[in-house]
This record gives structure tokens, sequence and C-alpha cells, in this order.
């Protein structure tokens, strides 16, 4: 089965798109006839969440040999609920957590795939060549690619970060990494600098045929990688399954899923369940101060010459969100030369508009809301007071949203929050919240968020500050091309 490039007529088969990452041309990979090819999607609803990945990605990804060893690799005892991404009832709604994995971040469902994927694909497409991970971050991806690729032999990961746009426990996650073939690096900047950047130094090594005979290629952990985004779909089965088994709906009834975006491959994800037979109903697309997104859903053009905010969500902090590429493919038949125009406008001029049947087929499915800085406090501080429940600013961000949305909608369709990182991972806007006291860093306030929740700290934030700093290499964003030819042997 082919991938096609979201901007011309480039295709890989899937293990080759998986170790490619992105296309040639600079487009994204994606299957244009995903919804086309049956899927058996009822059957799929009765496995245990090992089985039902198994079967999804095999769906999505059909050249891989052996799916089943490559999940049980993957997921069997790195996640600290059997469940996978276990589903809470929150008030009258409920929130699908997926952040049990080895680094407390929604990211980790994936990233604990990808890895299989790489070194399965790197073996079936014979290829010798080290697979070097080149990625950007704004704060959860880089760490959990960094758990998922260190010391996995015939790769090596290169991660960078804007310097101060994350939380300190998201530093601290990235900055001690261990592990021969990993390297970590801050660019002064924002994560759409960090993101530019590194797309500008593949299109460049590309182009000049720099690793020519030097015995290394390329590749991505972002959700440009369909390898990254394939893996996210399962959890859309996974919550759906859970509300059949609950009595909530029954099979083939709609549910809508509220979803924290900033990238935009998260959502995304359950657009692909969705084209796959899933019976998804809308899906709300939840920004942060930083609403490009709902801007965009809202009148259609994409406009990211704007104020960037730095907030407490800052894995949202994105004006420049990759994933609505693949969308916009998708929405307009597979033209690619429209979606190419549009792209190459926004890096150019930094906007571009879809027209009205575009902007129209796109809002039959999603729809969009925001949330301010001092909305995600009140909604932290609410749903601890009234529903027992922790979250973090990501999800609050999402559960403002959903509570606007539902005034809107009114009754009716059961409702899914996906909420993407543990409370742990920003300590003190959370503490601050709920009306705590904020006493020394980050680490001292996770034990005081602790103490007063009662929710136990994840076991991959333990001791964090007591780990040795390993990483310490700070650089501008004109940099990156160059740190990469000189990182990139030693890796």
């Amino acid at each position: 089965m082919f991938y096609q490039s979201t901007r011309g007529s480039e295709r890989a088969a899937d293990t080759a798109a998986v170790l490619r990452g992105i296309a040639p041309d600079g487009g994204l990979y994606v299957e244009a006839e995903l919804g086309e090819r049956p899927f058996d999607w009822r059957g799929c609803l009765s496995l245990p969440p090992l089985g039902m990945a198994e079967k999804i990605l095999g769906h999505l990804l059909p050249g891989y040999a052996d799916m089943g060893a490559l999940v049980e690799r993957a997921y069997a005892g790195k996640f600290e609920s059997e469940e996978l991404t276990p589903l809470v009832k929150v008030g009258e709604d409920y929130v699908l957590e997926l952040f049990h994995g080895p680094t407390a971040a929604f990211k980790d469902v994936a990233l604990s795939m990808l890895p299989q994927l790489i070194t399965a694909g790197r073996a079936q497409e014979g290829v010798k060549d080290k697979i070097v991970i080149l990625t950007a971050t704004s704060g959860d991806t880089g760490k959990a690619a960094l758990e998922g690729f260190h010391d996995v032999e015939g790769t090596g990961i290169l991660v960078f970060f804007p310097a101060d746009g994350v939380s300190p426990v998201q530093r601290a996650q990235m900055v001690t990494q261990s592990g021969a073939n990993v390297k970590v690096c801050a660019v002064r900047g924002n994560f759409d600098d960090c993101q530019s950047g590194v797309k500008q130094a593949f299109a460049a090594i590309d182009r000049s045929g720099a690793l020519e005979g030097k015995g290394r290629r390329l590749s991505s952990a972002n959700s440009i990688n369909i390898g990254r985004l394939a893996p996210q779909v399962v959890y859309y089965f996974i919550a759906y399954a859970e509300l059949i088994r609950r009595g909530a709906i029954r099979e083939g009834e709609p549910v809508d899923y509220v979803v924290p975006t900033g990238n935009f491959g998260d959502i995304l994800a359950g657009y692909f369940a969705r084209l796959m037979g899933l019976s998804v109903g809308r899906l709300v697309c939840a920004s942060n101060a930083n609403r490009i997104l709902t801007d965009f859903l809202t009148t259609g053009v994409y406009d990211r010459r704007r104020e960037f905010f730095k907030t407490t969500s800052p894995s949202m902090d994105i004006l420049v969100s990759s994933n609505l590429e693949r969308l916009l493919f998708l929405a307009t038949d597979g033209d690619t030369a429209r979606v190419a125009g549009w792209m190459r406008a926004l890096s150019e001029e930094g906007v571009y508009r879809v027209d009205a049947g575009t902007l129209e087929r796109i809002r039959a499915v999603f729809a969009a809301g925001c949330c301010d800085e001092a909305q995600s406090c009140e909604t932290i501080g609410r749903t601890w007071r009234e529903c027992g429940y922790l979250c973090d600013p990501h999800t609050a961000v999402a559960l403002h949203v959903a509570r606007e949305y539902k005034q809107q909608r009114g009754a009716g369709t059961p409702l899914v929050v996906l909420s993407t990182a543990s409370p742990y991972k920003f300590p003190a806007a959370v503490l601050r919240a709920v009306g705590g006291e904020l006493h020394g860093d980050e680490f001292e306030q996770m034990e005081t968020l602790a103490a007063l929740s009662g929710v136990p700290v994840p076991k991959g934030l333990r001791g964090l500050k007591e780990r040795p700093v390993l990483h310490g290499d700070v650089i501008d964003r004109e940099e990156i091309l160059d740190y990469v030819l000189r990182q990139i042997d030693v890796l």
C-alpha cells in the first residue's frame, strides 16, 4: 500500500514513508483512499487494547510483516494502566487519560510504537544506514521520542526544544536523558522556530546530498511522520469500545471528541478513525490563547502573522500546525496543487485562505473553541472542587471548550475529552489553580500537589530533580542546519 505526498506525485510504500518521515517535496505522506478501504471496525471493538492496536495499525500500515510482535514490544509492561488509555467519568462527561506511559504524556502512545516501526521498516527495506531521528518539540514529543529511541540499535536521535518555551519538568526530562545515540539542544525562540528550522534542515540536506556516503539518513518523530500519527488512531477506538461496555452508547451511535490541539496530529487521528468507520461525531478543536486553529476553522483564513503567547499549556503554543496540511489534502480530494499553493503562501507570506467549499467540508466534521489563561486556571480549580478530578492545563483548555460547546450544541451525543498530560508535568500552574501554596521549585511543588490532592506522582517523574544534566547546548534557529551536520556523525 502506498502513501502519497500532500504536495505532489511523490509516493512511497508505508514502510518507506515511515523511514523517510517527510516527502522529498516537503509534503506529508497520507493515504488518499483511507475512507474507501473496508475495515472491520465493529470486530475491532471487542478486542483488548493491544489486539485493537494490532488490527488498526495492520490496516493503516499493511506492509509490516508482523505487526502483532511490534505492538507487543512497544506496549507490554510499559504503561501504568493495562487499559493503556483509561476512560474516566468526570461530571457528566468522560476524560480519556492518555498520560499513563513512561513520560506521563500522550506522545508515549505513538512514540513507544514508532521505534518498532522504524527498526522493522529498516530491516524490511534492506536499509543499512543508521536512521537519525530529527525532531522539534513543544515539550512532550521530545522526551517521549528520547525514551523510545535511546540506545535502539541502528538509530540516533537529535531533539530541539524552545529554550524558554517548556516547563521546568519537561526541560528536566529532556536534558537528563541518557543514551549513547541521543542529543538534545535548546533553541532561542519558540516551537515554530524549532519546527521550521528542522523542516528546512530536512530540505537542505536532501537537496545538497550532504549525507551521501556517510551511512546516515534522516527521519522524524514528529507527527509529520505517518508512523507517529497512525498509533494515535487506536485510542479513539479504545474510548468508543469502553463507552459501549459501560452502556453509555450502543454500537453505531456517534460520540463527540474534544481535543486540546497544537500541531493538529492528535485530532487528525480522530478523523482517520472516522474514515475507517468508527462513529465519530464532531471533532472539537480546543485551542489556548494562541487561537490560530480556532480562527481558521471559523473563517477559513490561516494567518500566522500574529502575536505569539507563552502559556501554561506550552504544547499548544504553536502558530504553524503542520498536520492541518493532511486535512486540506483530504478535504480537497487530493488536490496537491492547491495544497502546495497554500503551504507556499504560508511559508512566503505567512497567510493563506481556503475556498468556501473546502472550509464547508472541514466544518461538517470539525468544530472549534479556545480558552485563555484565566479560563484555564478557573477550569482546573472548578474541576477539582466540583468533581475531585485533577487535570493539567492542556486538559483544562479542552474541558473549558467542551463546556462551551455543549451549551451551544445542547444535550445528546456523549462527549469524550482527551487528556494529554499528567498534571505533575505542570505542577506550579495546577497547584496555583487548586488553591495550594507555591513554595520552592516545580519539583518541590510536585510533592506539595501530591500531598494536597492524594493523586500519586507518576513513576517516570519521581526523582527527576536529582538526575544529572547531560545536555546543555543552546543555539539560534539559524544554526539548526549546521548543528545537525556537526552532530550527525557522532550519533
